[in-house]
């Protein structure tokens, strides 16, 4: 099975939920009148499109009916899709990487959205590309992370650095960028501490491990991406929020897109914080993670 083949299995949940609610209505209903719109825009909501990206959705759709002076209900899925695909762009949003290495990437998010498992599938990503990867262990606020993170860098053939539990996470990146430009590493993924993304400490604590990292590698971080959990829909926004105003975010990484039935989170973080989403999950195995693409992100769920 191809990429694209991949990505439209693992969005059946979504296609079910939010283009067959769609289509089901449409069909019942040839008429477009407002209920047919009210129903429509609840679809919209309930598969966590957002309320700002669903109101912009609906508003456009009905002023392209009246300009086009369309009548048949048939015709409005072909519009949605477009005015889907016009918020989230066409573009892909690659990842910023500096031209020397090593490339440095802070992967942030809260505990249970899959972050330290995403960095072992971004450190195979890599590895695929040709690129050795170094995984930084600096959540070092619980030694299940260090210990997992090991097992992902075996799986994925990367160095780690790591020290015990309840060192100082910066210490573990200063290191862990030393021995990258000792290695000639070109890609250095940090794991952070994951804890609740309402307590001040994390986001200071990330905030200091921007410093170090830009102390030793200028220009550093490269990247700070915000691994976010599909499945709890418009918490995903609120953390991206969150993390986005202490640490910079650049882009968005969303797992577990295989496991939710509400792909419209993807267009209402764009719309609410037009914070690019730059890679998704698509299950549980390493290799199992690919860049964002919006066009065929819509075709494999509408098409």
């Amino acid at each position: 099975m191809g990429l694209f083949g991949r990505l439209r299995e693992s969005l059946s949940k979504a296609r079910q939920n939010l283009v067959a609610k769609i289509e089901n209505v449409i069909s019942r209903r040839r008429e477009i009148d407002e209920e047919l719109y009210e129903e429509l825009e609840d679809i919209l909501i309930l598969a966590d499109t957002g309320v700002a990206a669903t109101t912009e959705i609906m508003a456009r759709v009905r002023a392209r009916v009246k300009e086009l002076r369309l009548d048949d209900a048939a015709q409005l899925k072909q519009l949605f899709k477009e005015e889907v695909l016009r918020i989230l762009g066409t573009e892909t949003a690659p990842l910023a990487l500096p031209a020397e290495p090593p490339a440095v990437i802070l992967v942030v998010g809260v505990n249970g959205t899959g972050k330290t498992t995403t960095i072992g599938k971004l450190a195979w990503y890599f590895r695929e590309q040709g690129k050795k990867s170094l995984l930084a262990a600096a959540d070092t606020f619980r030694a299940a992370a260090i210990d997992q993170l090991e097992v992902w860098a075996g799986r994925a053939g990367a160095d780690i650095i790591k020290q015990r539990e309840g060192s100082d996470p910066a210490a573990v990146v200063y290191d862990a960028l030393q021995a990258a430009k000792a290695r000639r590493a070109d890609v250095v993924l940090v794991d952070t501490a994951g804890r609740l993304h309402t307590k001040t400490n994390l986001m200071e604590e990330l905030k200091k491990l921007r410093r170090v990292a830009e102390r030793v590698v200028p220009g550093a971080p490269h990247e700070v991406l915000l691994v976010v959990d599909a499945t709890t829909g418009q918490n995903a926004v609120s953390q991206a929020k969150l993390f986005g105003e202490a640490t910079g975010v650049t882009g968005i990484i969303l797992t577990k897109l295989d496991g939710t039935a509400k792909g419209g989170v993807v267009v209402a973080i764009k719309k609410e914080l037009g914070i690019p989403v730059k890679f998704v999950g698509t299950g549980e195995k390493i290799d199992d993670i690919m860049p964002f693409n919006p066009e065929e992100f819509v075709a494999a769920i509408f098409d």
